[in-house]
């Protein structure tokens, strides 16, 4: 911050943001207060300078003044909201086999989500123009002004170095080590841009949402193993070097002589991972027609009571169950969720994983803890990555920004 009250991010000089402003900001961001006598009263500012504000922000179109739709005598009252052209959040999920990607408003609504055809394996590159080129059109077809996209968030399932937006040292991730992910965002999208491990955004995801309270530690079954925990405060646990919740490689008691691809052997991703499952069983991951064939024959084996995928999901969940036990016991969470589509194969997996934690956790960590799977929609990681984002978006520079720009990175 400078003697004069500005602040500069990066070349562009941001002006400091009146606290009048951002306090009718606040109140209506929040939906403490729908009209301008509501800010007055809740705030204490004088009508008149209630009036200003709301007048600035509405022909910066980051809020709208309309008529309230609830039927009423006389004048229908004017309610105050954010405007749908204030900008919009855009979030990729990108997993091993595919990508969700969505575009949220800044009330954090979902505007459209969609599915895209890329492969982790085929490197950086190749996924981030097919994702981006997917974004740019869902911006195009719901009628969302790109240059008035404000924060652009990817997850990634593996380490991810969130100062410098990369992913580190990821397991099976060729060409992914080091390479400028947020950077090449940030220059398709002219926006802000983050990238995190998917784990931590569907435990933010899972926290924002409402439906379970923090602490709240997240166990994504995948390819691998990932873990992410939200504090009792609501903020994202964050290690030293990106490598926070990569539980996959941890050794569990039975994982005997099993080669695990970090060179070890006995971690539970080489024996409790969705991989590690369909090799077990000789279902082949992906085939040209079906990238997610292993995921969907697991899932019919396992609902047509298959013997050999019952036991092998079963044998899964005491494994995992172990790795959970132990984070229970470090972390003593409030609520542990279950995500990854291993997650949606019926009760054998979460029970196995219920009786596992209630087994060998101490009794002081499990009597008030929450064992449930993430929300159906699959949808936890992009909720995480909207929240993440907003946050941004609201913070003292990033209203600064908002004053400032008609979109894209100040």
């Amino acid at each position: 911050m400078r003697k004069d009250g500005h602040e500069r991010t990066g070349s562009t000089l941001l002006p400091a943001v009146p606290v009048g402003l951002r306090k009718v900001l606040d109140l209506v961001v929040s939906g403490e207060a729908t009209s301008r006598a509501e800010i007055a009263r809740r705030s204490g500012m004088a009508r008149s300078t209630v009036g200003q504000q709301v007048d600035f922000l509405i022909t910066r179109d980051i809020i709208q003044e309309i008529e309230s739709s609830e039927s009423v005598r006389g004048r229908p009252p004017r309610v105050l909201t954010l405007s749908p052209r204030a900008g919009t959040i855009v979030v990729a999920d990108v997993d091993t086999a595919g990508a969700r990607v969505a575009l949220a408003d800044l009330t954090g609504s979902l505007v459209a989500v969609e599915t895209v055809d890329v492969r982790l394996e085929s490197g950086p590159e190749t996924v981030l123009k097919g994702v981006s080129e997917r974004l740019l059109r869902l911006l195009e077809r719901v009628g969302r002004d790109p240059r008035r996209v404000r924060e652009v968030v990817m997850s990634l399932p593996g380490p991810v170095d969130v100062r410098r937006g990369c992913a580190v040292r990821p397991t099976g991730m060729p060409g992914w080590h080091g390479y400028p992910v947020a950077d090449e965002l940030r220059r398709r999208f002219g926006a802000r841009a983050r990238v995190d491990n998917d784990a931590n955004l569907m435990a933010l995801g899972e926290v924002s949402q409402g439906r379970f309270d923090a602490p709240l530690l997240c166990i994504k079954i995948g390819t691998g193993l990932g873990a992410g925990l939200v504090t009792a405060s609501g903020e994202v646990y964050r290690g030293a070097e990106g490598a926070e919740g990569d539980i996959g490689h941890i050794r569990v008691m039975d994982g005997s002589d099993a080669l695990c691809t970090c060179g070890n052997v006995g971690c539970v991703r080489a024996i409790a991972s969705q991989r590690a499952l369909l090799r077990t069983l000789g279902i082949p991951e992906s085939t040209d027609d079906d990238p997610r064939h292993g995921e969907h024959e697991l899932g019919d084996r396992v609902a047509n009571n298959d013997p050999s995928a019952v036991h092998a999901l079963r044998q899964a969940a005491g494994a995992i169950g172990e790795i959970a036990a132990m984070l229970v016991l470090v972390y003593n969470p409030r609520t542990l969720v279950v995500g990854g589509p291993l997650s949606n194969l019926g009760d054998d997996l979460l029970s196995g994983i219920r009786a596992t934690v209630y087994q060998r956790a101490l009794p002081l960590t499990t009597r008030a803890l929450t064992i449930t799977t993430t929300h159906p929609d699959g949808d936890s990681a992009i909720r995480g990555g909207i929240a993440l984002a907003l946050r941004d978006v609201f913070s003292e520079q990033g209203i600064a920004r908002l004053l400032v720009t008609d979109g894209g990175e100040a």
